[in-house]
């Protein structure tokens, strides 16, 4: 028996994997940057659902260590934002690197795109640690050969209305700015997926 119309292609699945910045911490679901990107880029003609494996208060080490069970088979491209706790924390910007790097080797064996989001250590943690820990991602991601994002919260980041009253996590308007500043890149990415 035919099937009446043309068929339809599924959606890209993409998972967005990382901290509470990606799970939404303080927001309702349909607010969190993950819901909020798949709205963006339906509006703009995608045909994509994404995933929320955000988890709050996950370092690059928690993060590698759930990243097989977390980023489904089938998953056809990942945007990895983690590092914001290993740099609230003080933590060695080398084990940060080190988390990183191996899940951009895991997901790269498994044959998953990766759109990577960068993070930048607040100034109080000093130079030193800012020039090693802002270096890592622009490293990875030559290395890797993925796409960065310089800075997931670029616009946010210390805008007092754009955030909830902890001062880290974005309100919802603040997400909507990121997803708003995040689009180019996103969709320049989606277009090498489709390729």
């Amino acid at each position: 028996m035919a099937l009446a119309g043309p068929a339809r292609a599924e959606p890209l699945r993409l998972v967005a994997f990382g901290d509470s910045l990606t799970a939404g911490l303080g927001l309702p679901a349909k607010e969190a940057f993950p819901a909020r990107l798949q709205a963006a880029l339906k509006a703009r003609g995608h045909d994509v659902v994404i995933e929320n494996a955000g988890v709050s208060g996950d370092t690059t080490a928690a993060g590698l260590a759930r990243l097989d069970w977390s980023i489904p088979d089938g998953t056809q491209g990942v945007i990895l934002e983690l590092g914001a706790n290993d740099a609230l924390r003080g933590l060695d910007p080398g084990l940060a690197e080190k988390a990183l790097d191996e899940m951009l080797a895991r997901l790269k064996a498994r044959g998953i795109p990766v759109l990577l989001a960068g993070m930048l250590a607040p100034p109080n943690m000093g130079a030193a640690y800012k020039q090693r820990f802002d270096a890592l991602y622009p490293a990875l991601a030559a290395k890797y050969g993925v796409p960065l994002y310089p800075f997931f919260l670029d616009g946010v980041a210390g805008q007092g209305k754009l955030n909830q009253a902890d001062g880290v996590h974005p309100t919802a308007a603040g997400v909507d700015i990121i997803v708003e500043r995040m689009l180019p890149a996103v969709e320049a990415w989606l277009a090498t997926l489709k390729g």
